[in-house]
């Protein structure tokens, strides 16, 4: 993630003291020293939509082999030993989950913060206020579009209005609430729109993804928006960030082009600020799958990320997170650990390899089928990059 917000503007939320720490572009277990990574927990598979981007390939049937409660608390207990700062419940749907409620107040007793990732249909005023009780961080919510727009990307009718609800619920019982929002082809065009419902609905955190390639959005490269779309999605975002100052905290997720480009234009745009950007971008030290960030699926399987389920380290089931996460046999969680000499092309002789980290390799591999490969996503400019014209994007 890039607190594009943090960047611009100054402001300090939570995830900032995870991002931008001194340490942290140097850890090669977890966010800081001293601390695991932030875990992303799959804890159930159904999900009551069908979104056409689905990395998880989610659907509304109940799958074999989801971790039980008892198997789940272990979990979480180990994630307690290893200094997990934060475990993000996912799905699926996680509010499908029966025990969920049960699972995140044991988070809460193990010293873990609980965030949400939800479509948010499901957040009526009850379920809003038990959120709260339990001291979630955060409840992510997913909007992809504006009214039928978001409902044909979520392939449900009336999905739109019901996570505006849920929305407004959490909103209602104080609840930090914010969106989530992957720009692709169908939605490009509502970027306006969207800041102008954060405005209205006095929405306080909103995270720009870029569709990654993976589970049923591997289907959708062709999907994806132009590098040209891209830089004027960024122009978009900055401008915007400047506008709403420390009332909205704006992040972009999973391309740290961003981060590039974003200094880029402020040593154009914004000078004075450029060597503070500068300073934190390479605090952050970029991409960090299979770093500062994990995925642990609803069977129990650990991966570098959500994205990247295609790559399994180990079983929760059988060894404790922190000796799979710290193994290094495996030949996937090594390299990530310290992949700059393993990448290719334009990564390898690019110039911001130390604040970009090679980007997104599940996106790279999706599109190449190597895994090392340059990212095909990432929109700069060879001049901007510092490489040759004859390179190729392999």
């Amino acid at each position: 993630m890039i607190g594009v917000s943090k960047l611009l503007c100054g402001t300090e939320n939570f995830g900032d003291k995870l991002r931008y720490v001194k340490s942290a572009s140097e850890e090669k277990n977890g966010v800081s020293s001293g601390n695991g990574p932030v875990v992303v927990w799959n804890c159930t598979r159904t999900c009551n939509l069908q979104c056409i981007h689905c990395y998880a390939n989610s659907d509304s049937k109940k799958y074999q082999g989801e971790l039980t409660t008892k198997e789940a608390k272990a979990f979480i207990e180990n994630l307690h030993e290893f200094k997990v700062p934060v475990i993000l419940f996912s799905g699926g749907e996680p509010l499908i989950r029966e025990d969920l409620f049960e699972l995140i107040e044991y988070a809460k007793k193990n010293k873990i913060r609980s965030t949400i990732s939800t479509n948010g249909t499901l957040i009526d005023k009850e379920v809003a206020t038990r959120i709260k009780e339990l001291g979630v961080g955060y409840v992510g919510i997913s909007l992809d579009g504006i009214g039928s727009n978001h409902d044909e990307f979520r392939r449900t009718k009336g999905s739109f209005d019901k996570a505006l609800t849920g929305i407004r619920n959490c909103r209602e019982v104080n609840q930090k609430v914010g969106l989530r929002f992957t720009i692709n082809r169908y939605n490009y065009n509502q970027l306006e729109d969207i800041f102008q419902l954060i405005k209205e609905e006095k929405i306080n955190r909103v995270c720009f993804y870029h569709l990654v390639y993976s589970g049923r959005g591997s289907e959708m490269i062709k999907e994806d928006i132009s590098h040209e779309e891209s830089r004027a999605a960024m122009d978009l975002i900055m401008e915007k960030t400047i506008e709403l100052g420390d009332k909205v905290e704006i992040l972009t997720v999973d391309n740290h082009s961003d981060t590039v480009y974003l200094y880029l234009e402020a040593l154009k745009k914004y000078p004075h600020l450029a060597d503070n950007i500068f300073k934190l971008m390479k605090m952050n030290g970029g991409n960090r799958s299979g770093i500062a960030i994990a995925n642990v699926d609803y069977q129990g399987n650990v991966h570098p990320d959500q994205f990247t389920q295609q790559y399994t380290f180990g079983n929760i089931k059988e060894k404790s997170f922190k000796e799979i996460w710290t193994d290094a046999t495996n030949p996937i969680i090594r390299g990530l650990k310290d992949r700059k000499t393993l990448l290719k092309g334009r990564c390898s002789r690019c110039k911001w390899i130390s604040v970009c980290n090679g980007n997104f390799r599940s996106r790279a591999e999706s599109v190449t089928g190597d895994f090392w490969a340059s990212d095909p996503a990432c929109y700069l400019t060879n001049e901007e990059i510092g490489v040759d014209e004859k390179i190729g994007l392999i």
